[in-house]
């Protein structure tokens, strides 16, 4: 991160560093306070049986803590190219915060399962804007020739604070009351939000659009249905009221195929809320498809490895934390490695590489079963965590930097709610496989450890299958032109 402008010609040398000094911290204030906000979409997971016990509410509402959160993600983050575009940095920023700050300061003093529901709703509209004000600032202020290594620390925020969230929070429940879990979120949130108040500026420009608020009305519909709808079918799988899934389901997809067209007429006249021209670049749909696989790969495993290593393996909350960790480490460590590398030598290398090591792991873990070595398992975790610290970083540098500067907000607005769809199809889909492999084998006799492993076997070898097929589509990614062939908006 250390060369984050280009100089202006005519500028002198104490403008430029003032500048670029001034970017440095605008973008590193981005991304402490993205790791923060984004830890906690996966926080809850390990916390799930606590809170039924002390809250005194069944796993079916508490698993709203979750779907609350990624519901509201998935609603808020499509206005977020319209909020970008029409509002300047530092006031979008400090609204991220507050909105952040706020929820998490509400979950820690909640009095009970209702209002902490409602805190994480509101935790997570500050988290839904701030990915996407992160990518768009990003691409705005550092120049093609240094992408890389600054997409890289965001890989580090997109990839490693999800995978490390069950860590933390198998740790703090290990010690501390789940209140801590917020409370410790409090003051770096609170931190970040002064530091950003008193010293972030202005970094773009707004312009007037226009805000069509049947858009927003059919988006909340179309992807709050299908993240609703996916999160459900778990449940479904497991014996429940298909209409709990397949219903939202359906509502969704028409939702959102409503939505499209919407925006297809409004972008004629440059009102669209969510621009799809972005898709007219090769290069930005392939990474789109390749980074859906890639999260529904990262968020099926953090969802099943916790369910093996617990119910089939025998471990505990913190050792199933413990286990979990080195991958985090891993993708944390290589984030900016990777993206130097991008920064030399282009995506196509590192994505097929990445994407050859995440179809030969998952094949790999295909052979679990009720009495895998725990070492065994630990290695195919850190293999999975190498493989997408190489595809994430040129994927997201690739994708965006394929786009005119004037669909960056979109486009990372699409990057956003296709990390939440996808990953709450994987978690679907990994889950709803499971279920319906062990609940069979259960009535049939056997037992619900050995019933788990089938099951989670099976799981595996759907995303072992789904990987093969995303190889080819990696040898396409490219490093695009400084110059996109994309038509911007006029």
């Amino acid at each position: 991160m250390s060369d984050l402008t280009a100089p202006a010609i005519g500028d002198d040398s104490d403008t430029t560093v003032e500048t670029s000094a001034r970017n440095r911290l605008v973008i590193a204030l981005m991304l402490v306070s993205a790791f923060v906000v984004i830890l906690n979409e996966t926080i809850m997971g390990v916390a799930i049986p606590v809170l039924m016990r002390d809250l005194r509410v069944d796993a079916s509402a508490a698993q709203w803590l979750s779907t609350a959160f990624m519901l509201t993600m998935a609603v808020v983050i499509p206005v977020t190219g319209w909020l970008i575009q029409r509002f300047n940095t530092r006031p979008v920023f400090i609204a991220a915060m507050v909105l952040f700050s706020a929820g998490t300061l509400l979950a820690a003093v909640a009095p009970g399962f209702s209002i902490l529901v409602v805190a994480r709703v509101v935790q997570a509209c500050g988290t839904a804007i701030m990915m996407p004000l992160l990518f768009t600032t990003v691409m705005t202020l550092v120049p093609p020739a240094t992408r890389g290594r600054t997409m890289g620390n965001i890989s580090i925020v997109i990839s490693v604070a999800p995978a490390i969230g069950p860590t933390i929070s198998g740790i703090i429940l290990n010690f501390l009351d789940w209140r801590w879990m917020f409370i410790l979120v409090l003051p770096i949130s609170l931190g970040a939000l002064a530091l950003g108040f008193a010293r972030i500026r202005n970094v773009t420009t707004p312009k007037p659009t226009h805000f069509d608020v049947l858009s927003v009305i059919v988006s909340a519909f179309g992807f709050g249905g299908l993240v609703y709808g996916l999160s459900n079918l778990g449940s479904v799988a497991s014996g429940g009221n298909p209409l709990n899934g397949w219903l939202p389901l359906g509502v969704g997809i028409a939702a959102i195929a409503a939505f499209v067209f919407r925006q297809l007429a409004l972008q004629k006249r440059d009102d669209a809320l969510l621009d799809l021209r972005t898709f007219r670049s090769r290069q930005f749909t392939l990474a789109i498809v390749m980074i859906t696989v890639s999260m529904l790969a990262l968020f099926g495993t953090i969802i099943l490895l916790p369910i093996y290593l617990q119910n089939v393996l025998g471990l505990d909350t913190l050792g199933t934390g413990l286990l979990l960790l080195p991958g985090g480490l891993i993708m944390g460590l290589l984030a900016p490695v990777v993206g130097r590398i991008y920064d030399r030598i282009g995506p196509t290398a590192l994505v097929v590489t990445g994407s050859i090591i995440v179809s030969i792991v998952f094949w790999g873990m295909t052979m679990f079963t009720d009495t895998t070595p725990v070492w065994w398992v630990l290695a195919a975790h850190m293999g999975l965590s190498f493989a997408l610290a190489l595809v994430f970083t040129p994927l997201f540098t690739a994708g965006l930097a394929a786009l005119s500067p004037d669909l960056y907000s979109h486009g990372s607005a699409i990057v956003g709610t296709v990390q939440q769809v996808a990953g709450a199809a994987g978690t679907a889909l990994f889950v709803t496989v499971m279920a319906a492999r062990a609940a069979g084998m259960i009535s049939d006799g056997a037992t619900v450890a050995s019933a788990t492993a089938h099951g989670i076997q099976l799981a595996f070898l759907v995303g072992a299958v789904i990987s093969v097929f995303v190889i080819p589509i990696a040898a396409f990614i490219r490093r695009p032109a400084d110059s996109p062939g994309v038509t911007p908006p006029h």
